[in-house]
């Protein structure tokens, strides 16, 4: 799929508002598929294992879903698979090639536990879905939150590696659903616009707002990022039972506002400047769009902040 930039920018200028809303209901028309597919399994599995690469959005849609299914009188539980980090393990713990600790890494969670724990919920026995401390980066001994699901009821598990043989291989029942932001934008059948860029200026917006982590620091880390999305991500797409796209037509319109200042304060001796000049460039072709307009529950909200689902 892609989206045309004299499209986006007509609708931009012409009705922001009914532009956006329709973008978010189109999106929502995947949630509802999603939901549907998902309770047409539940007598299989009460698991539904949502992945997709860095910037997806993954956490905003597992609650949409999980929206939706309540909406239809299903109870369910989104819960992160971030919480099954482990405390790294310098020493022999998963290495990127330049020897540093891999952190994109299937290896970085416990899948033992997220196995025992599957199996569990499907004997409708309770688990304590355990917490990990991200500024201390350990997991928190002995903190945690009970989940036992109750007759049809969902658990719906979010992460990058929700789809891995390791755990999703396990548990072959499990609906699996794949998302990511792939849409490119074209201008006179060129690409002026990658999906790949949409997701690096989602995260890049997101790290600095509720991370606390630079843009410099994130473009440090996003070869690693996008190699083990190659190596770890990406080849397990096709297991899933749902495949869709998480990218919306307006989102550069509003986004440019918040990235376009951090990338252009990027320093010339970084060895993404180049690229980055050209994100610069791909920014002014779009129609800006104000975030004011944005409503609480898209997408978007989840990199901008500000939504009904935020969890920051």
């Amino acid at each position: 799929m892609a989206y045309l930039l004299t499209d986006i920018n007509r609708r931009a200028q012409s009705d922001p508002a009914a532009f956006l809303a329709e973008s978010d209901q189109n999106f929502h028309r995947h949630v509802c598929q999603a939901a549907e597919d998902i309770l047409a399994n539940r007598k299989k599995s009460p698991i539904v294992l949502l992945s997709g690469p860095s910037g997806s959005g993954k956490t905003t849609t597992a609650l949409k879903i999980e929206e939706e299914l309540e909406r239809r009188g299903v109870m369910t539980h989104a819960v992160a698979l971030d919480n099954y980090f482990m405390t790294p393990d310098r020493v022999n713990g998963p290495k990127t090639p330049e020897g540093d600790y891999d952190y994109e890494s299937p290896r970085c969670l416990d899948m033992e536990l997220l196995d025992r724990h599957f199996s569990a919920l499907e004997r409708g026995e309770e688990i304590l879905v355990p917490q990990f401390d991200f500024t201390h980066q350990r997991r928190a001994e002995g903190e945690g939150t009970p989940l036992r699901l109750g007759k049809d009821e969902i658990a719906v598990f979010e992460g990058i590696h929700a789809l891995n043989d390791d755990l999703a291989g396990q548990h072959l029942n499990a609906f699996k659903v794949y998302i990511s932001a792939r849409s490119n934008v074209l201008r006179l059948g060129k690409i002026v616009f990658k999906g790949t860029w949409m997701r690096l200026t989602r995260r890049a917006v997101r790290d600095l707002n509720f991370r606390g982590t630079n843009v410099e620091e994130t473009l440090a880390m996003w070869d690693n990022v996008r190699r083990g999305e190659k190596m770890f991500i990406s080849p397990y797409k096709n297991r899933a039972n749902l495949i869709f796209d998480s990218s919306l037509p307006y989102e550069v319109n509003v986004l440019r506002q918040y990235a376009e200042p951090l990338f252009q304060a990027i320093p010339e001796e970084n060895v993404r400047r180049r690229e980055i000049l050209e994100m610069i460039w791909a920014f002014d072709r779009f129609v800006p769009i104000d975030s004011a307009l944005v409503a609480k529950d898209s997408l978007i909200r989840e990199f901008i902040g500000g939504g009904s689902y935020d969890r920051h």
